[in-house]
């Protein structure tokens, strides 16, 4: 069986197959074995364990998944490429190829049925157009996870490491930091791919929380703080809580909340921490309990 990540043996399969390379599913496949080695390495996938990838494309890194792993789900959306795959990973047993849209299927329900909703580990080379939609899917729908160990566009794994009051520090940086502990693994050139990506990449890590590092009182509510905070960087917190209609605060109560946590009237979003902001919006949640508006 041909090694995929040797840059030849992808050629081949390239043109055995007359592949011709989706822009609209950001498909750049890996060719260099030692960032697949690196990537293996970082997410300690062992026998033990179930994984999930999305994107395999042609079976590049899940050749590699399924000599390390229990068992292998490769969620694909191309369907010109389910033949490719069945072709690429002929000699495993222990993979599984849905030909499915990640962001519309049931994981929870994958999770149950295959894993006894034990985490699992999620490691895939992530369509670069689409890479925060599927890491806040999985956040969000709550499916128990170990840890998420992905190929991402560079920028973005820098978002997701950002601390506040730097540039790159945002909602996302929030996100993750509320379900996870980031690690930039590595970055990687554009020449480990074909067809060559015009941005730069990284392997991030994301180890998953157990229980979340603070305290809410309504995780959804909190989020929607965040993201009105961050939603015109320009104007100030309390400008930006006021301003969005899905928190239905008023400029008073915004000013009241950062008062009681001792901060200043001119404070932006981006200096906060994730605990700050657990703190602002369990205040603003009270005062909206209190006048009766609900949530």
């Amino acid at each position: 069986m041909a090694t995929l990540g040797i840059p030849h043996n992808t050629i081949n399969i390239i043109k055995k197959y007359n592949i011709k390379f989706q822009k609209k599913f950001g498909q750049n496949f890996l060719i260099d074995t030692h960032v697949l080695e690196k990537i293996i390495s970082a997410s300690n996938v062992t026998k033990s364990d179930f994984v999930l990838e999305i994107g395999p494309g042609i079976g590049t890194m899940t050749q590699y998944l399924c000599e390390n792993a229990r068992e292998v789900m490769a969620v694909e959306i191309d369907n010109n490429l389910i033949p490719v795959l069945a072709d690429t990973l002929s000699a495993y047993d222990n993979v599984t190829v849905i030909n499915e849209d990640v962001l519309k299927l049931d994981i929870n329900k994958i999770v149950r049925e295959h894993n006894g909703n034990n985490a699992i580990k999620v490691v895939a080379n992530l369509p670069y157009y689409i890479t925060t939609p599927i890491i806040m899917g999985l956040f969000e729908s709550h499916v128990p996870l170990d840890s998420i160990t992905v190929m991402v566009q560079k920028e973005v794994a820098q978002r997701m490491q950002a601390t506040p009051g730097t540039k790159d520090y945002g909602a996302l940086s929030l996100a993750v930091r509320y379900y996870s502990d980031a690690l930039i693994v590595a970055n990687v050139p554009a020449n480990c791919f074909m067809p060559r990506p015009s941005v730069g990449s990284a392997v991030i890590k994301l180890i998953c929380h157990s229980d979340a590092p603070v305290k809410t009182d309504n995780e959804q509510f909190m989020f929607n703080v965040i993201h009105a905070s961050f939603s015109q960087r320009r104007k100030t917190l309390q400008n930006g809580l006021a301003n969005d209609s899905r928190l239905d605060i008023s400029k008073k109560e915004a000013a009241d909340a950062i008062s009681q946590m001792g901060l200043t009237d001119n404070i932006r979003g981006e200096t906060l921490t994730l605990e700050q902001f657990a703190e602002l919006s369990n205040i603003l949640l009270s005062y909206k309990i209190k006048n009766k508006k609900g949530v």
